[in-house]
Parts: C-alpha cells; structure tokens; sequence
C-alpha cells in the first residue's frame, strides 16, 4: 500500500482513542479546562451515565468569539508557547487535544462569552465538521454540550458498560477533584435530577470536605500529614491503619495539584504501612506533593494520569520516611485523652503530633520487659506509687481467689475526674486472661495484652539492632548466583548500597555473581532469592527495603515468641506497666501483624448500650 496523508476528522478520531477512553474521560478534560480558565462554580449534567448528553457550564473568563474555531483544533492552546513552558506546565491541561478529539465522535456545542463581551457565541461542531459561528445568549463564562458520544464511531460505543456503572466512573473521579479543590463549587445532576452537590467554600485542610468525600470514618481515623525538605512538600491526610479497605478504592494522590498515579509514590507508601498494616490489607491517603514544575515531566501520558520524576529515587524516599515517621506516632491511647471529631483529623506535622494526649508524666520505676524470663517490676514499688495516684493512703494486700481467678486491687479511681488521668488510664481487671480493661477519665480503655506485649518488645528488638548496625557473615564458601544481564549490571552499579545492606558481591560474568558475604541475622534464610528481589527493587525504585523488611519479619516472630501469652494472670501493677509501655512506644496501636491493640469505649457509648438518659 502506497503512503498517503490521514484526514484531519481521522487524525481527531484516532488521537479520541487515546484522550476519549469512556463519558469520564470527557468529563474530565471538560472541567480542567474550565478549573484553568479560572471556574469558581461548575455545573455537570449528564444523561445516561454521560453516554446520551454531557453538559459542563463555567464562570470562568471565557473563549472570545473568533477564537472558537481555533478551540477545536488540533495542537491549538492559550496554556503553552514553547519548549521551556511545556517543561514548566502549571495548568492542567495544555496538549490542544481534548475538545478537537471530543468533537470528532459527538455532536459538540461549544459557547462562551467574556466578561467584556455584549453577548455570547456559540459554534456547533457534529463529528468533526465545523458549523458557522453564531451569537447567543449567554452569562459569563463557557458551555460545552457533548451528545450521542461515539454515535459515528459504533465500535468504540460496544466497549462502553452499563449507564451506572459509566456514571459511577464520573462521580470517583469528581470526588477525586473536589478533595483537591474544595474552593470550587461542583453541581452535578443525572437524568435531569440533581445528584451531588460539592459546596465550594472549604478550605483544604478543615476535614469538612473529607467527610463530603470519604465519609466520616475516614475523617474519624484520619492523620494530617504535612513535611517539607530537599524542595520537596508532602501534606494531606493517611489514614491510621485500624481503618485499612480491601482494595486501592481511597488512594489518592496529586502532584503539584494534578490527580495521577504513580508506581513510585504507591511503592513508598506500600513500605511505610509495612509495619503496621494487617495481611491483605490496602492503606487510604488523600496525599498532596508539590515540587519545582521544571522537576516533574507530565508529558508521558496522553490523558495526564501519569507523571516521571526527574529524581525518583529522591522522591521515593522523602514520602516514605515521612510516612513511615508519622505512623511511628500512632501509639496507642493517642486521641483517647482529647476529643477528636469527624471533621478534626490528627495532625502529625515536622513537629509531632499536634492534638497529643494532655498527660505527660516521668517514667515509672519498673518495666514492662520483653525478656523471655517474664517481667522485670519491682512490685513493692508499684502498688506504692499507684496507691498515691488514687489517693488511698495505702493499697492493701491483693489477694487472689486461685490460679485462674483474675486479680483486681480493691481500691479504683477518684470519683471526680482527674485531668492527669493517662491516655490509657489505669487497670481495674484482667478478663478471661486476655483483655486487659482499664479506666480513663471518660470511659473504658481494653487491651489485648499478648498483642501489645508482641509489639512492645519488637519495637525495642528493632531498636536493639538499629544501634548495632548491621552486621555481615562472610560465607565459607563463595556462592555464585546467576542473575540476568540487568541484573548484574545493577549489581554492578550498586555495589556499594549492596554492601550497606550486607551483601558483599562481585560481577564474575554477563550474568553471574559470586556472593561473598550476607547478612548475618538472615544467614540462615533463601538469601540467593533475597539478593534477586533486593536487586529488582534496586532497579525499579532505586533503593531496597527488603533486608531490614526480612529482619524485622525475624525479629517479629522472635517478639511473638516472648511476648506474655493469653491466660497469664497479671497483677494490676504489671497491667499498669503495660498500659505505660504502650503510650511510650511506637507504633503500639497495631500488634506486628497489623491487627489492634487496644479499643476505647466512652461513657455517652456505654451510657446508650443500657438506655441510660432516655
């Protein structure tokens, strides 16, 4: 077949596979460019999940009349002149191919009238042929009506689902924009009846608009997350990992204000919640990064869902040691000792968690230990000083009824609130020797001990090991490992971040290694499968978690092993020392396979179990 030029209505219709994948798609690009001409009110209707009509309205600054034509054409843009702006893009949209693109597989209206125009214009454009220009009445800003979309493109039409699920895919992605832009009001209607409406007066930080977006739950577990260095900026909300999704349903991410997604971001955040998160487990986060727009390349996608790093590495690792430093902060009793509402989310900020627990207090004199010969107290000790914090002259002897009866000192709390009363209370019973129930200031605190202890002693394993540093075992004999070309090129290239992670290698072919020494805690382990993901990970994201990953895996089971076991009596000066260790260590409100510790109950809760008050 001879070579011969496409027509311009083929070239649009081609370039709407890639831009127009579905009535979402359309939605999209529609109400970005209107955010860009400055919309502070936007109006979406719809019909049949978009599929029959598609209606966006703006008050935005509008098209002048004899620049519609250029508006749908191809490469046409008022966002970018040259080079040096594309590697600069501040708005949302800049490429000039949406509305060409759109217009070539619908029945298109486009109308627009300036703020310093006597009347408006309207140009009607039906599957890619270009109607005359002509005057009609019209308020400030643009409307652009979108029907019968792929009407003359049937193939592309077979692909399209059902109208509620079509409509379901617009809606995520409003709700997507209106966490970003909550000075933005949207209206949306469906079928002629009004479905959703985003008020456009909240700030983005006041909680008002997660609620409106993700629902209270998430508003109730929600962490502001907010760090800044290396001219980079992370802030918005995670949520604590108590309240994790089955699936990737409330992952949001923007760069520079732009909705994308990101293997590399969703890597780092995967590696923080690590730690924390139960087997199976998604975490939720509506994350916000800035950084220098010369910085980030986001012309790699042709519908903008993606972007590249210049330093992706550095970017890697900046979210993760934030996150990871701001769930180090979810200890337990954390909020138990504040009132935190729906729409005032903790903040954990560069410098700590802003709504802390009003208690603060010396450590006392014994320990809750996670040595394997059981508790480290000095009992004597104990009872006298937790008989001056309830004000009893003195505690008198406790005295169990048998082995497996629970033991419960006899004296309790001040009948009026003390508002030194600890995040966790103190311990009034041990239940079925399992759940440790305590009394806080407005209400009942009850701890799953063996999970608190587990998370207990392998913080301080970690901690042990992290001041050892880490230590290496030179193998007896070298191993030689065969790994691919790029493989062992990383290899290569990374052999000194290698022998930080204990692994002491040569490139001995195109494809071989000979391994010399691993690392000493994880010896024993298929350290040939480690050094292969470690490498993988290397190339993919240019840093490696899985060794201390594997260590801490190690140290987990051996913190399991000597954490106190269910049905172990405990006296109230050993459930008081728990309750102290867990405020005073990281991470405590999750054991170390992400189930929770601990569970508060506040008296208006009880109070409604019994109907009291009514």
């Amino acid at each position: 077949m001879s070579i011969r030029q496409l027509p311009e209505i083929l070239i649009n219709q081609i370039a709407a596979g890639e831009v127009v994948e579905r009535p979402a798609s359309v939605v999209k690009e529609l109400v970005e460019n209107a955010l860009d001409a400055g919309a502070r009110r936007i109006d979406i209707d719809l019909e049949e999940g978009g599929v029959r009509l598609i209606r966006v309205r703006d008050d935005g600054g509008g098209i002048a009349a004899d620049e519609l034509p250029l508006a749908i054409s191809r490469h046409a843009t008022s966002k970018i002149a040259s080079l040096d702006d594309l590697e600069s893009v501040a708005t949302l949209g800049f490429r000039g191919e949406a509305l060409p693109s759109i217009a070539s597989v619908s029945r298109f209206v486009l109308s627009s009238r300036r703020n310093e125009d006597e009347r408006g214009t309207a140009l009607h454009v039906e599957g890619g042929n270009v109607g005359e220009l002509a005057p009609k009445q019209h308020p400030r800003g643009t409307t652009v009506e979108v029907r019968d979309l792929f009407y003359n493109v049937p193939a592309r039409r077979k692909f399209l689902r059902a109208e509620r699920t079509e409509l379901g895919h617009i809606e995520e992605w409003l709700r997507s924009l209106a966490l970003a832009r909550p000075d933005v009001e949207l209206r949306v209607s469906h079928n002629g009846k009004p479905s959703r409406r985003y008020k456009g007066d909240g700030e983005l930080f006041s909680g008002e608009r997660l609620v409106e977006t993700l629902g209270e739950e998430f508003a109730k577990h929600a962490l502001r997350v907010e760090h800044e260095a290396a001219g980079l900026h992370l802030h918005g909300w995670i949520a604590q990992p108590v309240y994790s999704r089955a699936s990737a349903d409330q992952q949001y991410l923007y760069v520079n204000g732009r909705s994308v997604r990101d293997r590399n971001v969703a890597h780092a955040v995967r590696q923080a919640y690590a730690d924390v998160l139960f087997h199976g487990r998604q975490p939720a986060y509506v994350l916000f990064l800035e950084l220098d727009p010369t910085r980030v390349d986001v012309n790699v996608h042709p519908a903008k869902h993606e972007v590249r790093f210049r330093d992706s590495r550095l970017v890697h690792d900046f979210v993760y040691r934030t996150l990871h430093d701001a769930l180090a902060e979810t200890r337990a009793g954390a909020g138990a000792a504040v009132s935190t509402g729906a729409s005032q989310p903790m903040a954990i900020t560069e410098s700590g968690m802003q709504a802390a627990p009003a208690w603060s207090s010396n450590p006392p004199p014994y320990a809750f230990g996670a040595s394997q010969q059981g508790l480290s107290l000095r009992v004597d000790e104990a009872r006298a000083a937790y008989a001056s914090l309830y004000g009893t002259p003195s505690a008198p002897a406790m005295q169990p009824t048998g082995s497996e009866a629970p033991i419960v000192a006899n004296y309790g709390l001040p009948e009026t609130r003390d508002d030194s009363v600890p995040p966790l209370g103190y311990a009034i019973a041990q239940l079925h020797g399992i759940y440790v129930l305590a009394e806080t200031a407005d209400g009942l605190i009850v701890v799953d001990m063996h999970a608190a202890h587990e998370r207990i002693g392998y913080e301080k394993l970690k901690n042990a090991h992290d001041g050892e540093g880490l230590r290496t075992q030179p193998l007896l004999v070298p191993q030689s490992v065969a790994v691919s070309e790029r493989e062992a090129d990383v290899a290569e290239r990374e052999a000194t971040t290698l022998a930080e992670l204990g692994f002491e290698l040569t490139r001995t072919g195109p494809q071989t290694l000979l391994l010399r020494s691993v690392p000493a805690l994880l010896a024993q382990g298929d350290t040939e499968a480690l050094l292969r993901d470690v490498l993988t990970d290397l190339r993919e994201h240019g840093e490696s978690l899985r060794v201390k990953s594997a260590r801490d895996e190690l140290l987990s089971t051996m913190a399991c092993h000597g954490a106190v076991r269910a049905h172990r009596r405990l006296t109230v000066p050993e459930m008081n020392a728990l309750l102290r260790e867990m405020e005073a260590t990281e991470r405590s409100g999750q054991c170390n396979h992400g189930r929770p510790t601990w569970a508060r109950f506040t008296l208006p809760e009880i109070d409604r179990w019994f109907l009291r008050g009514r």
